[in-house]
C-alpha cells in the first residue's frame, strides 16, 4: 500500500490522532501552537455533539445543527491535517498506521476512538435493535418512528397496531432518559395533530433498567427525580429487569414479562472501539486500553490514548473515568500540553480529573443535575435544572453557528410545543418491513 505522500514532512513531528471526538478535536486544538506537525484521521468529516443525537433522533433538532466540519473548525490552525479514512492497524515498532488510504508515519499516535454499541454478544438483539451512536442512527431511528405511524394508520390488528406504536427502550442512563422524556413530548404535544386517526393513549413508553435506580453515578436526589418526571410523562420504568432476547416483535425480560415492539432502542452499554496491532496485554477487558497518569499507553512510549477508549486507574476512579464529554475533553487539552513539554524535552505531568457534574434532561421543565462547584455538589432539578442543562449544551456546541441555530430552533420548539423536523428521509431500514395484509388493503 502506498504511503500518504499528499501530507508534507514539515520536518516536525508529527502526531498523529486517530478520531474526532471530544477528545480528539481538543487535542488537535491544543497543539495549534506546538511546534508540531498535526493529522487527525477520522471517517467521517465532521466532528458531532453526540449528548443532543436523541433529539436528532426525535425530530428536535436537524442533524446539521449538531454537527460541524472538521476543516470548517480547524481551517485556521496551520499545522492541522486532515483525512477522511479508516485506521486499519497499527505497526508500533515501525511508528506506522494503516489506513483505508494508505500508509502514515507518526511520531506521537493517540488513540481517541471512543466507543460502540455494547450487545454482549447477542447477534439477534444487534440485529434486530436501534442503537444511537451517530447521525446515522438518529436519522435511521427518526425514520423509523415516523414510519411507525405512518404504517400504524393502515393496520386493523389489534396486537400488531401495538407493536407499531410501542417504544421499548433498553437502559437508564443519561441517553435511555432522555430519549423517553423526548418521546413522552412528542405523544403529549406534536403526534396528537398529526395522527388524528389514533388514539394515542395506545402508545405506551417503556425503559428497561437492570439496576435499581435510574441515572447510576448520580445523586439518589436526582436518580429519584428522575423516576418521578417519566412517571408524571407516563412512561412505564421496569427496574431490575433485563432483556433476556428481542426477535424483531417479542421483547422477552428476566422477570418473565413480554413485550410487543417493533422498535427496541438500545441504550444499555458500550465498548471500546480498539485498533488492532497493539499488544493485547495493553487491552482491558472492556475493551479500553489501560493507560497511566499521562494517558500513555501500557508498554509504549509514543503511544497514548484519551477519553472513553482510555481507562486510567486512580484511587478516585478506581475502574477509570466515566465515558462522558469532559474526561475526553480534559484529557484531550492536557495531552496536548504535555506533548509540547515532550517535544521541548520536558517531562509529562500527571493528569488530574475536574469532575464539574453530570446532567440529564426529561422534557420541558424537568431536567436534573449534579453540579460540582467551589468544592460542593449542587443538585438542580425543575425549571433550574432546566435551564441549565439548555444554557451548558448550547455553549458546549463546536460552533457559534450551532450554537445560534440550536438556540433558535429550540426557542420556536418551546413557544410551538412543536418539533418541525419531521422527516422521513430514505429508506427505512428495519428487518420487519414487510407489507402486511392491512398495508396492502385498498383504501
Amino acid at each position: 500500500m502506498e504511503g500518504l505522500t499528499k501530507i508534507e514532512d514539515l520536518g516536525k513531528p508529527r502526531v498523529v490522532i486517530v478520531g474526532g471526538g471530544f477528545g480528539g478535536l481538543q487535542l488537535a486544538k491544543s497543539l495549534a501552537h506546538a511546534p508540531v506537525q498535526v493529522v487527525l484521521i477520522d471517517k467521517q468529516n465532521y466532528h458531532g455533539f453526540w449528548p443532543l443525537l436523541y433529539q436528532v433522533a426525535t425530530a428536535g433538532l436537524n442533524p446539521d445543527s449538531i454537527v460541524s466540519p472538521f476543516r470548517k473548525i480547524l481551517n485556521e490552525q496551520e499545522n492541522f491535517y486532515f483525512r477522511m479514512a479508516e485506521v486499519e492497524s497499527i505497526d508500533a515498532k515501525a511508528q506506522i498506521v494503516e489506513t483505508s488510504i494508505g500508509l502514515l508515519r507518526y511520531d506521537y499516535l493517540v488513540l481517541a476512538t471512543g466507543t460502540t454499541s455494547n450487545f454482549f454478544g447477542d447477534e439477534q438483539m444487534a440485529h434486530n435493535a436501534i442503537a444511537l451512536k451517530n447521525v446515522t442512527d438518529a436519522i435511521e431511528l427518526r425514520n423509523t418512528l415516523l414510519s411507525n405511524f405512518e404504517q400504524a394508520l393502515q393496520i386493523g390488528d389489534q396486537e400488531k397496531l401495538n407493536s407499531m406504536l410501542d417504544f421499548v427502550i433498553v437502559g437508564g442512563g443519561p441517553t435511555g432518559v432522555e430519549m423517553a422524556g423526548a418521546l413522552a413530548e412528542l405523544r403529549a404535544h406534536v403526534f396528537p395533530r398529526d395522527y388524528r386517526e389514533l388514539d394515542l393513549k395506545q402508545m405506551d413508553i417503556y425503559v428497561v433498567q437492570s439496576g435499581p435506580v435510574l441515572l447510576k453515578g448520580m445523586s439518589a436526589e436526582v436518580s429519584a427525580k428522575a423516576l418521578q418526571y417519566l412517571k408524571e410523562l407516563n412512561v412505564e420504568v421496569l427496574l431490575e429487569s433485563r432483556v433476556k432476547s428481542y426477535d424483531g416483535y417479542t421483547v422477552t425480560l428476566s422477570t418473565g414479562q413480554q413485550l410487543i415492539t417493533r422498535t427496541l432502542i438500545w441504550a444499555a452499554g458500550v465498548t471500546g472501539a480498539p485498533i488492532k496491532g497493539l499488544d493485547p496485554a495493553a487491552l482491558l477487558k472492556n475493551n479500553r486500553y489501560a493507560v497511566n497518569e499521562s494517558n500513555r499507553v501500557a508498554g509504549y512510549d509514543n503511544v497514548f490514548a484519551i477519553g472513553d477508549i482510555a481507562q486510567m486507574t486512580t484511587a478516585k476512579y478506581p475502574d477509570g473515568h466515566p465515558q462522558v464529554a469532559q474526561p475526553a475533553i480534559q484529557q484531550g487539552r492536557h495531552l496536548g500540553e504535555n506533548i509540547g513539554r515532550a517535544v521541548a524535552g520536558l517531562p509529562m505531568l500527571p493528569f488530574e480529573y475536574d469532575d464539574k457534574g453530570t446532567m440529564a434532561t426529561v422534557g420541558r421543565h424537568r431536567a436534573l443535575a449534579d453540579i460540582q462547584l467551589f468544592g460542593k455538589q449542587y443538585h438542580l432539578t425543575g425549571w433550574i435544572g432546566w435551564l441549565a442543562w439548555s444554557f451548558v449544551h448550547v455553549l458546549a456546541l463546536v460552533s457559534f453557528r450551532n450554537r445560534i441555530a440550536v438556540f433558535f430552533i429550540w426557542g420556536w420548539n418551546y413557544i410551538t410545543q412543536d418539533k418541525g423536523m419531521r422527516y422521513i428521509i430514505g429508506q427505512v431500514k428495519a428487518p420487519w418491513r414487510e407489507k402486511t395484509a392491512e398495508a396492502k388493503a385498498i383504501v
